[in-house]
C-alpha cells in the first residue's frame, strides 16, 4: 500500500520533520493540530480561540484529503491543563455530530509554543 502526504496553505506549515497528513489507502492520519492561525504562524489567545483554530485547521486538513469533519472516526486530544475539558468537549460537540468519533484526552507537561491544546485525528474516506 503506498502513502500519501497531503498538503494545504490553509492550515500551518508543519513546524517539524512531519506531513499535515498522510492517506495510507482510504485511511488519513493527520497530525496534531494546535491553534496556530496558518496565515501568520501565531497561537490563538486563549483557550477557545485555540480550540476553534485546531477545529479551522483539521478542517482545512480533512478537506485536503477529499474529506469532511465527519469522516474522522477517533480524535486524541493532549491538554495543557484537564481543568480545560469541560470548555473543549462543549467546543467539539458543537463541531462534531453524532456519532461522535471515538477519543482520548490525555493531560501533558506541555504542548509545542505553549499552547494549551493540540488534537490529531484518524479519517476514513468513503468508497
Amino acid at each position: 500500500m503506498s502513502k500519501d502526504a497531503i498538503q494545504t496553505r490553509n492550515a500551518p506549515a508543519a513546524i517539524g520533520p512531519y506531513s499535515q497528513a498522510i492517506r495510507a489507502g482510504r485511511t488519513v492520519y493527520l497530525s496534531g493540530q494546535i491553534g496556530l492561525d496558518p496565515a501568520t504562524g501565531s497561537l490563538r489567545e486563549g483557550l477557545e480561540a485555540q480550540i476553534r483554530q485546531v477545529i479551522a485547521n483539521l478542517k482545512a486538513v480533512t478537506e485536503a484529503a477529499g474529506g469532511t469533519l465527519d469522516d474522522i472516526v477517533k480524535l486524541t486530544l493532549l491538554l495543557a491543563d484537564m481543568g480545560d475539558f469541560g470548555a473543549v468537549n462543549d467546543i467539539l460537540a458543537k463541531a462534531f455530530t453524532p456519532p461522535y468519533p471515538a477519543r482520548a484526552t490525555c493531560q501533558v507537561a506541555a504542548l509545542p509554543k505553549a499552547a494549551r491544546v493540540e488534537i490529531e485525528a484518524v479519517m476514513e474516506l468513503k468508497g
